[in-house]
């Protein structure tokens, strides 16, 4: 199966929306509702275009992944970041390594836009295979009660999350 990773376009952005309620019709622990959220982060100050990404195979699109600006907070310093929500597959594409495909090229993109570091909600199985750690490691907290396991950050660069630590606080556009 030949897959292309490229940025997400303005007339995918319907196909995306299908797909994302695809990609989590049946998950346990999801409000179901992440097609909206990807429609409010589009609109907002915290959304960049390049992390928008899209995984297609004969014209289809089979997987999205968006990354947008967030912020790690403590009482003296403020530090730049970015939130990985949501990674979405079609059911029937899951297994095939596309998700990885999305999350590396993702994370390559982030780099070169500048980008040390990624935070994310997440199966705790799934994302330590990409270097995801627990933020409770460097000392980062959610702005709400999560399970410490799903609450993960990767250092994109060597010095990534040196002496990063605080509280994250989410652009407005994940609580709309």
């Amino acid at each position: 199966m030949d897959i292309k990773i490229r940025q997400e376009r303005k007339d995918d952005f319907e196909s995306v929306f299908q797909l994302i309620e695809k990609a989590f019709e049946k998950e346990e622990y999801s409000d179901h509702k992440e097609q909206f959220l990807v429609e409010r982060l589009r609109k907002s100050e915290a959304f960049i275009p390049e992390l928008s990404i899209v995984a297609e195979t004969e014209n289809k699109i089979i997987g999205h992944i968006l990354f947008t600006k967030l912020q790690i907070k403590n009482e003296s310093q403020t530090f730049h970041s970015l939130a990985l929500a949501p990674v979405s597959v079609l059911p029937e594409f899951h297994g095939k390594g596309i998700g990885s495909k999305l999350i590396f090229h993702g994370h390559e993109i982030a780099k070169k836009l500048g980008y040390k570091s990624v935070i994310l909600l997440g199966h705790q199985d799934y994302y330590p295979r990409f270097g995801y750690e627990l933020c409770k490691k460097y000392n980062i907290k959610m702005p709400f009660e999560v399970p410490a396991e799903n609450c993960m950050v990767i250092s994109l660069t060597e010095d990534g999350l040196s002496n990063v630590s605080g509280e994250v606080v989410y652009p407005s556009a994940f609580f709309e």
